[in-house]
């Protein structure tokens, strides 16, 4: 990601939106703070301070901008962000709390069903464990297995 963003062929400008995907609990594994991503250096070069970014990653709060994080199921579990390929219009329309990926529902279907979840490296100990049992970002990012357990009620995740 580095590398790309700091290109100066990188393909970009001001009305682009970067997407970093794979990030999630999941994909992280563990839904890492990488969901503050630069501004790519040629557009800083040219004054630009701010440039939508989503990611399905978290991000500290010390960070700015305009990002859409915590995109929730994540890409490396099939979620919208799995299925977004350079060059999709993205709106982003913060009053009305929309985030639409602009592409018609037979291309997204044929992206669907060519989807396949990336390849995980751990095969067995607590990261595959992990893994198989973190639920999305939406649902806590705890282990399914322990839902209901907590020794007074949850709160609720809104």
């Amino acid at each position: 990601m580095n590398a790309a963003l700091s290109d100066p062929a990188f393909d970009c400008d001001e009305t682009c939106v970067i997407v970093l995907r794979n990030a999630g609990p999941v994909g992280g594994p563990g839904m890492p703070e990488w969901g503050n991503l630069p501004i790519p250096r040629k557009l800083l070069q040219r004054g630009v301070r701010d440039l939508v970014r989503i990611s399905d990653a978290r991000m500290s709060g010390t960070h700015y901008g305009t990002c859409v994080l915590h995109v929730s199921p994540e890409s490396a579990v099939g979620g919208p962000l799995a299925l977004v390929r350079n060059g999709d219009t993205i709106e982003l329309d913060v009053e009305a709390r929309a985030l639409n990926l602009l592409v018609d529902d037979a291309e997204l279907a044929r992206r669907r069903a060519a989807w396949s979840a990336p390849a995980q490296p751990y095969a067995r100990g607590y990261t595959r464990l992990y893994q198989q049992h973190v639920t999305q970002a939406h649902e806590g990012c705890d282990f399914d297995f322990l839902a209901g357990t907590a020794p007074t009620p949850e709160p609720a995740i809104y």
